[in-house]
């Protein structure tokens, strides 16, 4: 497992929090193109070290990059389409209306697999002997989980439906099963790995721009992953999953801030027992992975390693389950995540999410690991000034947000804040408060003694709530959102800039 030695958390940065598929372009999502490298760009204007995005895993249910069919695997819809056309395996991209300021999933997704499969056929008919040869040694080097993955999406092609209804033999993954579909599908199965190729092959080529102009990227882990996955069905004795496959208890939060009757995820939850006698192979497997494409990795639902809400699969809501032990530290340790008294940052570069209700054994585990939490500002007003999202009460170890992906914008917030809220935040930010809350909630973190400080861009950018990317528990109409760069100009990087030199977190 590799190790940080990058004291990127132990110091004095900021940066921004974007998903790629909010980046402008021409083919109705952001992509790892022109747009992308326009972005990193942007980031060096505006003083910025850091790029947090979401999860790049493929997209699942509700268009959720956290409800993925593969936690190794590349969101397809990432991948730009320009550069197959330089390639010469996909002729330019024909003319056809994508709404610019939204990414409309129903538009994308089958136009741009579509767009996929030219190119395949196009690299299939007229590669070069060095394309082929770099494809399959790419195909090689990660059999380990590519394999697995392209069967999986293979096979949900031919059966569109989760793969508990497949033919038992396959649901079963009977070897003699899975060697006839894998030759019989071999078109297919080569298709999805040629994707992985190419996103790989440009995702590499961006980090490795953004770290020639001093940006590293922090990267996210969910917690969970879907049902319906390679992961899941690959790895079924992991799960908790009944004799036909399907999950008998799934994840999600009991009521809290984000919903009245909590959140059913409906992922399955582990059978930490069995990963725990298999030294947590999978896990290993999956942090390796991930920390080969980021430099960070957030890790979300962090106080599932101590305890997690267990909810009977026949439950419609969270509001019935019960709270079980998770592994603790011990799966830290097997990670090898504990830090050593020489090395005062943690051994592996993670950042805990600990929002929400969290009880004293998942900060005593935190601690134990050597990881920061996160504190979102939105959360700090209108109660006590203990209140442990007040940037006073940070510590150095301390990851801070205006918000998150799940959070209303700044601007969003302030103008659905309660009275006394608005009031708290106007005594504690300034009359700035009620003429850009934005900056005012910006200021006052970069001011803090957090070491690490991320802005949503929609903050940057001061939008309304007509901009947040998710509402926690909304199944649809989520994830969407996009920006133009007409709606950038000169003026946020030139004070984000300044805001960052002023506070000692600059580029240096």
């Amino acid at each position: 497992m590799r190790t940080s030695t990058d004291p990127l958390l132990s110091q004095r940065t900021s940066g921004v929090l974007l998903h790629i598929t909010s980046l402008p372009g021409p083919s109705g999502s952001g992509d790892l193109g022109a747009n992308a490298y326009h972005f990193v760009d942007w980031l060096v204007s505006a003083g910025q070290s850091l790029w947090q995005i979401l999860p790049l895993s493929p997209v699942g249910p509700g268009n959720s990059p956290y409800a993925s069919p593969s936690s190794f695997a590349g969101n397809p819809l990432l991948v730009d389409l320009e550069d197959m056309v330089r390639s010469g395996w996909l002729h330019a991209t024909p003319e056809i209306f994508l709404e610019p300021s939204h990414c409309d999933f129903d538009m994308v997704v089958p136009y741009r697999m579509a767009r996929l499969h030219d190119a395949w056929q196009g690299f299939a008919q007229g590669a070069l002997n060095p394309e082929r040869a770099e494809f399959a040694a790419f195909c090689a080097e990660q059999s380990h989980w590519l394999d697995g993955y392209a069967l999986f999406m293979a096979l949900e092609a031919r059966y569109g439906q989760p793969w508990t209804h497949w033919p038992t033999p396959l649901a079963q993954r009977e070897p003699g099963a899975l060697a006839a579909m894998a030759a019989e599908l071999r078109n297919d199965v080569m298709f999805f790995s040629f994707v992985q190729w190419r996103f790989a092959v440009q995702w590499g080529r961006l980090r490795d721009y953004a770290h020639t102009l001093g940006v590293s990227i922090i990267g996210d882990a969910p917690i969970f992953v879907a049902h319906h996955s390679a992961d899941v069905w690959i790895h079924a004795s992991q799960f908790e999953l009944d004799d036909c496959g399907e999950p008998s208890v799934v994840a999600g939060v009991p009521p809290d801030y984000f919903s009245a009757t909590g959140q059913r995820w409906g992922n399955p939850l582990y059978r930490w027992s069995a990963m725990q006698a298999g030294g947590f192979s999978w896990w290993k497997a999956r942090l390796k992975h991930l920390l080969s494409l980021v430099d960070i990795v957030r890790v979300d639902h962090f106080r599932g390693f101590d305890t997690y809400w267990e909810i009977p699969a026949t439950e419609l809501t969270a509001a019935v389950g019960q709270w079980r032990t998770g592994p603790g530290k011990v799966f830290f340790d097997a990670l090898g995540a504990t830090p050593s008294n020489k090395m005062p940052s943690p051994a592996l570069p993670i950042i805990a999410e600990d929002l929400g209700e969290i009880s004293p054994s998942v900060t005593v585990l935190r601690l134990a690991c050597g990881f920061p939490g996160m504190r979102v500002l939105q959360f700090a007003f209108g109660d006590t000034p203990a209140n442990p999202y007040l940037p006073h009460n940070y510590e150095p170890q301390t990851v801070a947000y205006t918000g998150t992906h799940d959070n209303n914008t700044c601007a969003g917030w302030w103008h659905a804040a309660s009275p006394v809220e608005r009031q708290a935040a106007r005594n504690y930010l300034g009359p700035q408060a009620d003429v850009e809350i934005h900056w005012a909630m910006m200021q006052s973190l970069s001011q803090s003694v957090a070491n690490t400080m991320i802005v949503p861009f929609q903050d940057v950018l001061g939008l309304d709530a007509s901009h947040r990317m998710n509402t926690p528990g909304q199944p649809s109409d989520c994830w969407q959102w996009r920006f133009e760069w007409s709606q950038v100009g000169d003026d946020p990087a030139q004070r984000l800039a300044s805001l960052t030199q002023a506070h000692g977190r600059n580029r240096s």
